[in-house]
This record gives structure tokens, C-alpha cells and sequence, in this order.
């Protein structure tokens, strides 16, 4: 009942838009949306702003990630750096539905979310966990497609330094060994659709060596969502 009406709170009632402040308003406003989320052309495979007409980053090109394909909503720059940091540092999860909300209206998103198997969130470790108090993945997971969630089925098999701290080199290193399958539902991975949900992506290691984990296991195809992406390094 508590939680349910706390959603209600959170994110049905009006409020004042968080960017713009206008009054009533849901957490940020139309207006505000179409400002600051106009889509732009990416790389397909790790979501990186392109020219026009071009598909794929020379990164990619070279190295191809285990991902099939991966999309961003937003750049994480103003004012969706200072919504997510509220929404992930500062225990305000009612955020979930709003930045899933302008995840599922970017182009793409709505049909791989319909075409996939499962949805899976990028775990935590149990440290990180207990310092957040929840998983910010699997909080937009739940809000994307709440029948497809699957929360136990990829594993963090250990705690890591923050990725954003780390050269890209480094971030490689910090997440090589840190995702595996759960062992007694492993099979049931070959040849499905998955979709892998994070909130921000940065240089990619942490998506890539996740994705690279259920490839192994016999997925088909492997899509990525975040809701922002960061400059290239």
C-alpha cells in the first residue's frame, strides 16, 4: 500500500518541472523535453553522436563490442546530469518513471523493448547496493517492461571502483571478471533476444563486458539502453 501510494506521489501529482520550474508541471515538463531531448544521429553499437549518415564509430568499427546494437536518449549533460544524479545519489527513485519515460519515447527503443525475451538490469555489487540502498537499473528495467525484468539472471560477481573515476583503459581492466550468468539458468539464455538497461554510459567497458558474458552463453541478440551517454574520452 506504502509503496503504491508513493509512486502516486512520486510521480503522478503535480509538481514543479525540475528544469524549467514551471507550475503545475510533471518532473520536467513537455516543453522541456523537446528542448533538451531532440534525438541526434549515434553509432549503433555504442550509442556515440555521429554525422549524419554514418552507422558506426571507427571504435567499433575495429573493436565491435558484444552488443548488437545500443541506445541513448539523452546526452548527459545539463539538465538530465543533475536529474539522473538526483535519482541515483540522492535515494530519489520516484525518478525511475520519468527517465524511463524519455527512454522509451527515443527512436528504436519501443521495439526492441517489444521483440526482446528478457530485460535485464546491470547489477550491483552487494556494496554498492547497500551504499545506494537500490539498483537504479532496475528501477527503469521495472518501469520499461515490468513482465520482462529479469533481475537475477546476470550476476556482479564482484565490488569495483566508480568507472567515471578511471582512464578508459583502466575501466576495461576495473570490469574484466565482474559480470557472470546465474549457473542454473544459463541455458535458458541460447539463442534469446536480452535487452540491457543502465542509466549512464560512459566509456562502455561495464555494458560491453556484461553483453560479452551473455554472448557466451548462447544469446542471439544483445541491445543495450541507457538513458545517457557521455562524450567520447
Amino acid at each position: 500500500m506504502f509503496r503504491a501510494l508513493l509512486h502516486k506521489a512520486t510521480t503522478l501529482l503535480p509538481s514543479q518541472c525540475a528544469v524549467c520550474r514551471a507550475w503545475p508541471s510533471q518532473p520536467v515538463c513537455g516543453a522541456c523535453v523537446s528542448r533538451f531531448a531532440q534525438p541526434v544521429p549515434r553509432c549503433r553499437t555504442c550509442a556515440l553522436p555521429l554525422p549524419d549518415g554514418v552507422a558506426q564509430c571507427g571504435t567499433c568499427l575495429l573493436n565491435p563490442p558484444a552488443l548488437d546494437a545500443c541506445f541513448a536518449a539523452v546526452p548527459y549533460a545539463y539538465p538530465w546530469s543533475q536529474c539522473i544524479a538526483q535519482y541515483k545519489f540522492r535515494q530519489q527513485v520516484g525518478w525511475a518513471a520519468t527517465l524511463a519515460e524519455l527512454l522509451r519515447h527515443s527512436p528504436w527503443v519501443e521495439p526492441a523493448l517489444e521483440q526482446c525475451d528478457a530485460v535485464l538490469p546491470m547489477p550491483l555489487s552487494p556494496e554498492r547496493l547497500r551504499e545506494r540502498g537500490y539498483n537504479q537499473a532496475l528501477e527503469l528495467a521495472r518501469q520499461l517492461a515490468p513482465h520482462k525484468t529479469q533481475a537475477q539472471l546476470l550476476l556482479r560477481t564482484r565490488h569495483t571502483a566508480p568507472q567515471p573515476s578511471l582512464k578508459r583503459a583502466e575501466r576495461l581492466r576495473n570490469v574484466q571478471g565482474a559480470f557472470a550468468v546465474e549457473p542454473l539458468r544459463a541455458a535458458s539464455l541460447r539463442g534469446q533476444r536480452l535487452v540491457l538497461v543502465d542509466d549512464v554510459m560512459t566509456s562502455g567497458a561495464s555494458l560491453f563486458a556484461a553483453a560479452a558474458v551473455l554472448r557466451q552463453a548462447g544469446a542471439a541478440h544483445i541491445t543495450g539502453l541507457v538513458v545517457a551517454r557521455t562524450p567520447a574520452d
